[in-house]
């Protein structure tokens, strides 16, 4: 790390004001940043002092990201072998996976990183570290069939329009990388239904109709079908987006973050509350046999490890730019959008992963609620003053 750090002092100065590239000092300095321990420390303003910076942040939040993107290789390749019947070992089945996602967290990090880099230069600003969680989060959000032009018109999308617009990270007020599912759900829907998904292709010849796709647990509960058992939708060896089909896989994720104490375990844990106590009363007003596609009749637990509910719970709600602030509003703001999420799933079977439009919608009211918690917490010490 020395020598590395030598090597980076060394060449700084032709980077800096009067170097012979300092038109390239953003770039430079975002290098400087990810390799070593920025020596900037903040001396003034209402900034919050402590030992971690942004970009170790980052570092946490990806490695508890890891064991949900590689449950989902593995789960490419295994979706694939069940489509043709075909069976194989683990690292051929997990090669296979990796070489389907790899282009895809390629085009992101590509497409992602080089706009903030142009950015950052044509501003003159440092470049932000926040899309190193971004990059990895589109391509896990996303079918693995979604073409490489589209997932690169939904990066670009997500920042210029969800974050260097309102002035790069930390001032978004939306998820970006939620921004970029939307994206292409309303401008190419084809692509991400939300039902199904891809899980082979292979070339004709095979015996195997090319771009076979298999139902999510979602459209098979819509369509009054068998879904898979409990555990298979925990485990994750079930149809959908890359990285949200393992339950488990996230939780280990979600563990690690409130160990490091990057994310919020209360936002965690009032998303899964809301949406499974609204789940609840759904099944206590369930008509039954009467109608068994009817979404009120899925079981409240089931819920929890169907579609993006869980990663949406661990890995987007608790965003911290997005989501509210103040220890009360984030309980309303994790319950509400539990709620929300299974809400527009039960009512709205036509579009049943929830969870996107439900986190978005309240990332646009959490600084409302917020409000209300300062308001009301200003009102009650002005009452206890007047009763000194």
């Amino acid at each position: 790390m020395k020598v590395l750090k030598n090597i980076v002092e060394k060449v700084k100065p032709t980077f800096d004001k009067g170097g012979r590239l300092h038109f390239l000092h953003s770039t430079f300095d975002a290098f400087e940043t990810f390799l070593l321990v920025p020596s900037a420390t903040t001396h003034k303003g209402v900034h919050v002092r402590d030992s971690i910076d942004l970009k170790r942040t980052m570092s946490v939040v990806i490695i508890a990201l890891i064991p949900a993107m590689l449950f989902g290789m593995w789960n490419t390749g295994y979706q694939h072998n069940l489509s043709i019947g075909a069976t194989s070992d683990f690292w051929p089945t997990f090669w296979f996976g990796f070489l389907k996602v790899l282009p895809l967290l390629i085009v992101s990090y590509v497409v992602g990183l080089g706009i903030e880099f142009a950015s950052a230069q044509i501003r003159g600003h440092e470049v932000n570290e926040g899309f190193l969680v971004s990059g990895i989060l589109i391509p896990l959000i996303m079918p693995i069939d979604v073409p490489l032009w589209i997932l690169a018109l939904a990066v670009a999308f997500a920042v210029i329009v969800g974050k260097e617009v309102f002035g790069g990270t930390g001032m978004n007020i939306w998820n970006p990388a939620l921004l970029a599912r939307a994206f292409v759900f309303f401008a190419y829907p084809s692509h991400i239904t939300g039902d199904k998904v891809w899980i082979e292709g292979l070339s004709s010849g095979t015996g195997v109709i090319d771009g076979f796709s298999g139902a999510t647990p979602l459209a098979a509960a819509a369509e009054g079908t068998a879904t898979p058992s409990f555990l298979d939708m925990f485990i994750g060896t079930i149809p959908g987006s890359i990285g949200e089909t393992s339950t488990l896989a996230i939780l280990i994720g979600a563990a690690f973050l409130i160990y490091t104490g990057v994310a919020s375990w209360k936002v965690m844990v009032s998303t899964f509350t809301g949406g499974f106590l609204i789940a609840l009363l759904f099944n206590a007003l369930a008509p039954g046999a009467a109608d068994p596609s009817s979404y009120l009749n899925v079981p409240a637990i089931n819920h929890m490890v169907m579609g993006g509910f869980a990663f949406g719970a661990v890995f987007m709600a608790t965003d911290p730019v997005t989501g509210c602030q103040t220890e009360k509003g984030k309980w309303i703001y994790g319950f509400l959008i539990g709620v929300m999420a299974i809400l527009i799933r039960v009512f709205n079977p036509g579009y049943p992963e929830g969870m996107m439009l439900s986190i978005l919608l309240l990332n646009t009211f959490a600084p409302l609620i917020d409000h209300y918690i300062v308001q009301s917490n200003i009102k009650k010490r002005l009452s206890r003053a007047k009763n000194i």
